[in-house]
């Protein structure tokens, strides 16, 4: 929802559905992928906007 997994597939340059699967299978085997998703969404700062394009 908030870009978090589309942004980590950019950043590693995969493809964002590998991602959101890999953050399904943490969330459902260790409760922990909600947590980091909440962290990554508050501290990791936003791309900025290029109007140019």
């Amino acid at each position: 929802m908030a870009g978090v997994c589309g942004g980590i597939a950019k950043y590693f340059d995969v493809k964002p559905k590998l991602i959101r699967i890999l953050w399904l299978v943490f969330f459902a085997l260790y409760g922990s992928g909600l947590v980091a998703y909440i962290l990554f969404t508050i501290f990791v700062p936003k791309e900025p906007r290029n109007f140019m394009d």
